[in-house]
């Protein structure tokens, strides 16, 4: 999905790994021993707080019903849906949770135990189609749901045990948790019409397991992120009507519910917090600083959460952007690097995702959360997103030092060098930079926006590919290219192992500038891309539909599917303006004969931006970024969608053309050196390319932590 290189970083790796952080947090207190002996190496977390905890999308879980009978007669269990996005055909499919929580800490030295308590308001909803075969309605519209599950309350009691370093608090939770529930059922009479009624309300009790993540922002007010799984059990077996027919009869079932929940947190400490001072304000400036010898360790989370509002949509296909809705999605990555000898370096990324894009990342081809994967799951996800071994040649010459950062051991190269990388990887981490629009977890959110949409660079759902590649760097320019693993098929989460028929070659040329009448640094870069992928050919498909011989498209498409070449490339501008004003600008093109592999719906694409930093208003570290994009498709591509085709993002079943267009605008507000909070608004016009569809208004906020 989204590729990109992923900037410095400053949160501990995050939910459900506590365990695993704990000696790598000893660590960093232990490296911040070397401050003023006055103060200390982490926060003091003792005492009361109360808090807001909300959740925007962010919570999912599932109904099981079972054993169930109807007039007696046993029916096979059943689950309802677990509200990712598309229930209820997509409407109304909101799923929202927040509420206020409180507790009181003690604290052993870095040790942190305590218990909280917290009661939330839900709109969970969870409803189970009509095509449920035991209720026998087979035949009923799908728009039609038997039942349907609500819950609206929720109330927690947990211990929490942590560990504090710096102004950071990992911890683990358990406890006690509790839940309202109704349960909703329409039972249509097929012979009579009309239809009979029912309901039922049930207390549940059950327990939580979890984990979070807090910063301290001031001396009294935190930051958090909050994961807990919850498990509510069984309940005894309870009436829900009666299907009404000769067939049917007194319906009984028993339910029992679990449901993964995430929330940004806010807490205040009325009595305050002690908090160490960040090293630059307890000692003097240290060029090494940040240099950890041959081993090197980051982390970052990021928590996007993201809604649309009601806009035109006439008719809905598989794959159409749905209103009134609202998601939210959570990444948190540890970046590992050890430098074996001088110029040999191994990096280890292991991820947690968790949550969906809007319309399950799917209605808009420039889509609008670069952060929302392909691969969403409605609980935290871990994957090894990169692994790979690093090489360097030293030709000799002038040398540079690099700082540690993430997949970046403190080092000094010669400024002349041979870089060969074989493993895992994005390509976005070497191909296509640029530092004003290239990372959503910091500037930009738009997929057109953030990279050249039309590059079909050869990945899996998260966004990674395997494979070699290979660089020449001087001063002036560079020179780099990679051969890497396709997916089998397209969109596909599974890389095709036969890469000597069926692979992804991407060149690009770096050109490095200073303007001269503008004393400001630039850089140009041209990047060329041919793959060989399994696909089908978008105007084959269309005649054989035409003719008859398929009913659906996207059956058609199946049929005929075969290893094909698609090529293509891209032009990337970055330039500084001003110390604080950076220009963008991208256009991208393929040669849209045939289906995209990997990354999205787009045969050509256009955009431009700008990015400026808050020097002019004292906030010298708040960025402001605005941009725009056009996508389009070509004319074999059109044909398909308007045909029915369902594409790797979009497709509404029929196309009224016109380009996709998109502007965003975000403001960065810089909490702390390594907190962020950002609001984002993006106007997004035909949707899909459906003229019929839209436009449609994005409103998002995104919070941003790293070490």
């Amino acid at each position: 999905m989204r590729i990109r290189s992923v900037p410095l970083v400053r949160t501990a790796a995050l939910i459900l790994t506590a365990p695993l952080l704990t000696p790598l947090a000893a660590r960093a207190a232990d490296l911040s021993a070397a401050r003023s002996a006055a103060m200390p190496a982490y926060t003091d977390w003792s005492g009361g707080y109360v808090g807001l905890e909300g959740s925007a999308g962010g919570s999912y879980g599932a109904y099981n019903f079972g054993p169930t009978t109807i007039g007696g007669r046993p029916i096979p269990t059943f689950k309802s849906g677990d509200s990712t996005g598309r229930s209820d055909q997509g409407r109304n499919a909101t799923t929202a949770v927040g509420g206020l929580f409180g507790g009181w800490n003690w604290q052993a030295g870095p040790w942190v135990y305590g218990i909280e308590a917290s009661l939330d308001a839900a709109n969970l909803k969870r409803p189970v189609p009509s095509t449920i075969a035991g209720f026998g309605y087979a035949d009923v519209d799908p728009a039609f749901n038997v039942v349907r599950a609500k819950t609206d309350l929720y109330g927690t009691l947990r211990a929490r045990l942590g560990f504090s370093f710096d102004r950071y608090l990992i911890y683990g939770t358990f406890g006690l948790a509790g839940a309202d529930a109704r349960f909703l059922a329409n039972y249509p009479d097929l012979d009579a019409g009309g239809q009979t009624t029912a309901r039922q309300d049930l207390g549940y009790l059950g327990f939580t397991l979890g984990a979070g993540v807090q910063y301290a922002i001031t001396d009294s007010l935190a930051l958090g992120i909050d994961y807990r799984y919850i498990d509510l059990g069984g309940s005894r077996r309870f009436p829900l009507g009666a299907v009404p027919g000769d067939a049917g009869g007194p319906v009984t079932t028993r339910a029992s519910f679990n449901s993964n929940q995430l929330f940004a947190r806010l807490m205040w400490f009325p009595d305050g917090l002690k908090v160490p001072q960040d090293p630059d304000e307890t000692a003097p400036h240290d060029p090494d600083n940040g240099d950890t010898g041959r081993f090197s360790l980051h982390g970052q989370t990021t928590l996007i959460a993201q809604g649309v509002p009601g806009f035109r949509s006439p008719y809905e296909g598989a794959q159409s952007l749905i209103p009134h809705q609202a998601r939210q999605t959570t990444t948190a990555t540890i970046f590992l690097g050890l430098k074996l000898t001088d110029s040999t370096e191994i990096y280890y990324n292991p991820e947690f995702s968790q949550g969906f894009g809007l319309s399950r990342t799917l209605g808009v081809a420039g889509f609008v959360n670069g952060e929302a994967q392909k691969a969403g799951a409605p609980f935290p996800k871990l994957r090894s997103n990169r692994y790979y071994v690093k090489q360097t040649f030293g030709l000799g010459g002038e040398t540079v030092e690099v700082p540690d950062g993430p997949n970046q051991v403190a080092t000094r190269y010669d400024a002349e060098r041979i870089t060969l990388i074989a493993g895992k990887f994005a390509l976005g981490d070497f191909f296509d930079g640029n530092i004003y629009a290239h990372d959503p977890r910091v500037d930009f959110f738009n997929w057109s926006l953030w990279g050249s949409s039309a590059w079909d660079f050869p990945a899996n759902l998260p966004g990674f590919t395997q494979g070699v590649y290979a660089e020449y760097n001087r001063p002036e320019f560079a020179i780099r290219a990679a051969y890497t693993q396709v997916p089998k098929e397209p969109s596909s989460d599974v890389l095709d192992p036969r890469v000597f028929r069926r692979a992804g070659l991407n060149v690009e040329f770096e050109e490095r500038h200073v303007l001269p009448w503008l004393e400001q640094p630039g850089k140009i870069r041209i990047g060329l891309f041919s793959n060989v992928g399994v696909s089908a050919n978008n105007r084959d498909v269309v005649t054989l539909t035409q003719l008859g011989l398929f009913d659906d498209i996207n059956d058609a498409v199946a049929a005929t599917r075969r290893p094909r070449r698609k090529t293509g490339g891209y032009i990337n501008l970055e330039q500084a303006l001003t110390p604080e004003l950076g220009l963008f600008a991208r256009a991208s093109l393929n040669d849209g004969r045939t289906e995209n592999i990997s990354f999205t719906d787009i045969d050509q694409s256009f955009s431009g931006g700008l990015s400026l930093k808050g020097k002019a208003w004292d906030r010298p570290d708040d960025t402001v970024g605005i941009g725009a994009a056009m996508n389009g498709l070509s004319p074999s591509h059109r044909a398909a969608f308007a045909a029915g085709y369902l594409g790797l993002l979009v497709g509404d079943g029929r196309l009224n053309y016109g380009t996709e267009r998109a502007l965003e605008t975000y403001y960065a507000l810089n909490l702390t050196k390594f907190v962020t909070l950002t609001f984002d608004y993006q106007f997004i016009g035909n949707p899909g390319y459906n003229r019929d569809r839209g436009p449609a208004h994005f409103f998002a906020s995104r919070l941003h932590a790293d070490f």
